[in-house]
């Protein structure tokens, strides 16, 4: 019998039509594939199981987060995860959507022999655990809960290890003074206070407010009272922390709240980061209407959100099955420009888009870096096959934001008030400018 790895290899070009990206090593020791790619392992018969039942991305990506499928020692993840990308979107890979009924045709017919001689067919694997299984209806408050709860509920000392001590699960700002992560991400915060044109005795309500860090800079520096929202357990509670910590619980509150629910407008100001991705587009007008409500007429939202390319005209948004799998379920990307139309459908002036998509690129290489850095610990605290999720989608999200396949962008928005008033300073150089807690405002005209 031929070497098993040829056998596949050969089988699967000849279903996909192409040659395939990467060099495979099979477990019987044999290697086949183009010379100088990168080399995955599959380590046992169910690998190639994971693929005959689930062709595509999910069968990968489940070989891969259970380990039947691995790198070979010294291969760079993101080499893997470059020539993948590329890979897939070659004209007769992308307009291929394969599924087992495909392997009824003739090329089909001849992988599920090779599958046959080599004892890797057999009964479906079950789905590794870190896989979630969402019930209810599509963004319903309980749904929602149970979404978040599956990627922010796993364990607060798993992100110190890989955000850092910021704590900030969202891009950073990369400035040319900044020397660390946490230099970038405290910059990152800085400017949405800057943008938001905060000052001693405003009010602010931070939307899926994290660990709290946004709100602790902006009372800290900024001197104003807030609240924030979230409905992950682990974060309030460690927000709650950080925030008595500070001395700051006089001014600041953190609720175990949905987005829905906040009764107690107005608000001078309105922060959402990283959350709106979670909102879903058949409820994304009801969001930003919701956000209007609660801001006071010439108060400022700031949006940061990832965002999609629009794709095709008519293609439908097919969401990454991995990402949806296991990492944020029901979770959905919009082009900036739709983000842009609901926010002014829903009564904003959007005066300000600033994308930070290389900023998110350099990002997530950090994070990947701390995770891999302190793989031993992070496997203690999660488990392989969840810290195995996280070292993937960050690393093939760094590739997304870095070949421009997806972006992310800060959108300020304005509740004008009667007459049209802004209340924006004239030039953008001076809303930028800010105004900390320590300043002295002396006559300067108020920014509200």
């Amino acid at each position: 019998m031929a070497e098993v790895a040829t056998q596949l290899v050969g089988a699967l070009e000849g279903l996909l039509g192409a040659g395939l990206p990467l060099r495979v090593q099979a477990w019987d020791g044999s290697v086949a594939g183009p010379s100088g790619a990168p080399l995955v392992v599959l380590r046992n018969r169910r690998a190639v199981r994971r693929l005959i039942w689930q062709p595509g991305e999910l069968g990968l990506a489940r070989a891969f987060v259970s380990g039947d499928l691995d790198l070979a020692p010294g291969t760079d993840l993101y080499d893997v995860m470059r020539a993948v990308a590329h890979f897939v979107e070659l004209p007769q890979i992308h307009s291929l959507a394969l599924g087992p009924r495909d392997l009824l045709g003739p090329e089909g017919r001849h992988l599920l022999s090779v599958a046959v001689r080599t004892g890797s067919l057999g009964l479906q694997p079950t789905p590794p655990p870190e896989e979630a299984r969402q019930q209810g209806r599509v963004h319903s408050s309980s749904r929602d809960r149970a979404a978040i709860s599956h990627h922010y509920d796993v364990g607060n000392d798993f992100y110190r290890l890989v955000l850092g001590s910021s704590m900030v699960y969202s891009c950073a700002y990369w400035t040319p003074d900044g020397k660390s992560l946490e230099d970038a991400q405290e910059a990152k915060l800085d400017l949405i206070c800057r943008k938001l044109g905060l000052r001693p005795g405003m009010r602010l309500l931070d939307v899926g407010c994290g660990w709290g860090s946004l709100l602790l800079h902006a009372a800290g520096r900024y001197g104003v009272t807030a609240v924030g929202v979230s409905i992950s357990k682990e974060q309030v509670a460690l927000a709650r922390e950080r925030v008595a910590a500070a001395g700051l619980s006089d001014r600041v509150e953190v609720r175990l709240q949905d987005y829905r629910e906040i009764p107690d407008g107005p608000f001078d100001a309105i922060s959402s980061v990283g959350m709106a991705e979670h909102v879903g587009a058949a409820q994304y007008l009801r969001y930003a209407s919701g956000l209007y409500e609660l801001l006071t007429p010439g108060g400022r939202l700031l949006n940061h959100q990832i965002a999609r390319r629009p794709g095709r005209r008519g293609e439908p948004y097919v969401p990454s099955p991995f990402i949806s799998s296991y990492v944020f379920p029901d979770g959905e990307l919009a082009p900036v420009g739709s983000t842009v139309s609901l926010l002014e459908e829903a009564g904003f002036e959007v005066r300000d888009v600033e994308s930070l998509r290389e900023h998110y690129a350099l990002t997530l290489r950090e994070w990947v870096a701390n995770l891999e850095a302190n793989w031993t610990e992070a496997v203690q605290l999660v488990g392989r096959g969840r810290a195995r999720v996280w070292r993937l989608y960050m690393a093939a999200s760094a590739l997304a934001f870095e070949e421009n396949r997806i972006g992310i962008n800060q959108v300020l928005a304005v509740r004008t008030a009667p007459g049209g008033l802004s209340h924006l300073p004239a030039t953008r150089e001076e809303w930028l400018a800010g105004v900390p807690a320590d300043t002295d405002l002396g006559d300067r005209p108020s920014v509200r």
